[in-house]
């Protein structure tokens, strides 16, 4: 439930209620926005059996929130959140730039790609230490070595690390070294996960799962909320369905429809949504004109040599031109890059 309080309420009348609801054992979300102040009801809403809050001074009305999630809820958060990033902010007007290769492999391989999405204007340094793959046989990451690697690399062109964790043992190797925890699409409901880096105060980057509903998505997010991190960012990759011409299919009207039913900022990822580097331009167009917070895209130095995913990787001459066409789509919806 939210409590929407009068805009004539003062401060004394929200700690009030606050106080009023901490007194049953419920937790409070405060939430100030430009269209109304609101307070959400955290915990098992029978303890409100008998409070009267619609008589507390200050109090408008309380609102039942009817989806399984709640502090991912736009109702929550009318104005929507944003999410800081070490400085950077994720969910404002300015778009979300995040480039860089699939998997660390070399120390010039991460430092040429940092250089390149630097130089087209990314703020975000994306790359796996840890790589999840469908064979066993396939490359796995370099672990620990790739994380310092990306680090350093972020570090010397002034950049920010997001980089995939895939087991909760590897979140207090990998933290030192990143800005934001990515869970993967293969780990969306790897709910143990989900607690763990809920319980750390690092931003996370939430893939969708490849055949999750936008409603299990949202509920794994409220999993990592739930822990007490608010800092999360939704990524829509792509899902499995029977089309077969590129890798996954992209749902660009999973950006709509959460932005509509959630408080989280959105990002895409169209890279891994094409299997393909040609696709990868119009569908982060198409993302942008839809209203994404930002893009995630894989970019490699030398995409015909790279360990993983090289079919789908920009090279960053292809990435800065990208770039610039994305800056003027974001221009004509209200966005800057």
């Amino acid at each position: 439930m939210i409590i929407v309080m009068k805009r004539t309420c003062t401060k004394q009348n929200i700690d009030k209620v606050i106080a009023a609801l901490k007194s049953r054992g419920l937790g409070a979300n405060l939430s100030v926005g430009s269209q109304a102040t609101v307070i959400g009801v955290l915990g098992d809403k029978t303890k409100l059996e008998g409070s009267n809050l619609e008589l507390m001074d200050g109090v408008e009305k309380c609102v039942p929130i009817m989806h399984s999630y709640k502090l991912a809820s736009r109702e929550m958060v009318p104005d929507g959140r944003t999410v800081n990033v070490g400085g950077e902010i994720i969910g404002g007007k300015k778009l979300c730039m995040i480039a860089g290769p699939c998997a660390v492999e070399t120390e010039d391989q991460v430092m040429a790609a940092a250089a390149g999405v630097r130089a087209a204007g990314a703020k975000f340094l994306r790359g796996g230490a840890y790589k999840p793959r469908t064979s066993p046989y396939s490359f796995q990451g370099t672990g620990e070595a790739g994380l310092k690697m990306l680090r350093r690399a972020a570090d010397a062109y002034g950049l920010k690390v997001v980089t995939e964790v895939t087991d909760y043992d590897q979140i207090e190797i990998a933290g030192p070294y990143c800005d934001m925890f990515q869970i993967g699409a293969r780990n969306m409901q790897n709910f143990r996960l989900l607690k763990e880096v809920g319980r750390t105060d690092k931003p996370v980057l939430l893939k969708r799962g490849i055949a999750s509903t936008i409603e299990e998505w949202l509920d794994a997010a409220e999993y990592i909320m739930s822990e007490g991190n608010c800092s999360v960012v939704l990524c829509e990759r792509g899902i499995r369905t029977f089309e077969t011409a590129t890798r996954n299919t992209l749902d660009v009207s999973a950006v709509p429809v959460v932005r509509e039913r959630s408080c989280l900022p959105i990002i895409v990822d169209p890279s891994h949504a094409a299997g393909k580097a040609s696709y990868v331009e119009p569908l982060s167009l198409a993302a942008v004109a839809a209203g994404a917070d930002g893009l995630i895209v894989e970019v490699h130095p030398n995409p015909r040599c790279a360990l993983s995913d090289a079919a789908q990787q920009l090279t960053p001459e292809a990435y800065q031109k990208m770039f610039q066409k994305v800056r003027r789509v974001a221009e004509a919806v209200g966005r800057t890059v």
